[in-house]
């Protein structure tokens, strides 16, 4: 049989996610192609062409001849949907429904959205799945959501979405961030000797960058009639849990004593979830435990610098584009 090679978009796929994603896309064998404002700068090979433009400004004849795309963009969490709700909701809400609506009119055959875990807001004491009620009353939650329902709303024979509930993402990655729960933990324990934790009884579902990424490629491997919502996890981890799984980690690592500090503080977002159907239907199957994030940092300390640098924390970076706190129109940024 003769081998056609499969072209992808991954829009917004030079950032956090994106950089561990598309050289493993390339691996496979697949044709890459990246769009992106580059807001957090170029962390990519040189073999994958990256072209920075706003994702608003294609249309289906940009979009002509990829198979698939994947779509990564948009404001990644809820500090930066907080500074510019109005951009939140263009970029995490109409962008992807606009971008879906393009690659359908382009003749693609999938479109796979980076939607989050944080839609399903507080939930009682019980694993949610994706049949389960979702109660995020927070801008990042609530344009998570309507970005999925935007997208899947376009699904029909032979046009396949897939939107993958992600849990928080951590782990190395060649664009670096300290802003998510295990890397947080990691830096304040390895320069402070110390992690603060606000309430040690809320659950997050965590989830390692290799680990995520494996789950898009799943979901760019899938069978052409598979649609869908699917949560990707590696586990449920309680925030005190994770601060002792870091505490253990960077003691045994650096041998010096870490410090928990627990402060109770009141938080409104606790959910944990199931991700059997992402198992059976996607062939989902994570590797990396919080000790392996850890670890992951550990093997490039070297090369981070200053954990303090503003480059590592997307809110920073955010703040000072131009237009960033004024004007909602700048869309098709990086999303990790």
């Amino acid at each position: 049989r003769r081998s056609v090679m499969v072209k992808l978009l991954v829009a917004g796929g030079a950032g956090y996610i994106g950089s561990v994603l598309t050289p493993m896309l390339k691996e496979y064998g697949y044709e890459v192609d990246v769009v992106d404002l580059l807001w957090f700068g170029r962390h990519l090979p040189d073999t994958i062409p990256v072209h920075r433009r706003d994702l608003f400004s294609l249309d289906q004849t940009d979009l002509a001849g990829y198979d698939q795309v994947i779509f990564l963009a948009g404001l990644s969490n809820d500090p930066m949907a907080e500074f510019n709700p109005a951009l939140n909701f263009i970029q995490n809400a109409a962008l992807p429904a606009y971008l879906a609506y393009r690659a359908r009119q382009a003749g693609a055959r999938r479109f796979i959205y980076a939607s989050s875990c944080s839609v399903y807001g507080y939930t009682v004491n019980k694993l949610y799945d994706e049949e389960s009620p979702v109660t995020c009353a927070y801008p990042y939650g609530i344009s998570k959501l309507a970005g999925e329902h935007g997208a899947m709303q376009q699904r029909e024979d032979g046009f396949s979405v897939i939107a993958l509930r992600q849990g928080t993402v951590n782990g190395h990655s060649p664009r670096m961030r300290f802003d998510l729960i295990v890397n947080a933990m990691f830096k304040s324990a390895a320069t402070e000797g110390r992690i603060v934790v606000n309430n040690p009884a809320i659950w997050r579902p965590l989830i390692d960058v290799r680990d995520t990424a494996s789950a898009f490629a799943r979901a760019v491997q899938a069978d052409p009639a598979i649609s869908g919502v699917f949560n990707v996890a590696y586990d449920n981890f309680t925030v005190g849990q994770v601060a002792d799984l870091v505490k253990d980690s960077v003691e045994e690592r650096l041998g010096g004593k870490v410090t928990v500090e627990i402060r109770n503080m009141q938080d409104f977002r606790n959910y944990k979830v199931s991700c059997d159907k992402a198992r059976t239907c996607l062939g989902f199957r994570p590797k990396y435990g919080v000790a392996a994030m850890v670890e992951s940092m550990f093997r490039h300390r070297d090369a981070y610098g200053s954990l303090a640098n503003p480059t590592y924390y997307n809110i920073e970076i955010f703040k000072k584009l131009p237009g960033a706190d004024l004007s909602p129109a700048s869309g098709g940024g990086c999303r990790e």
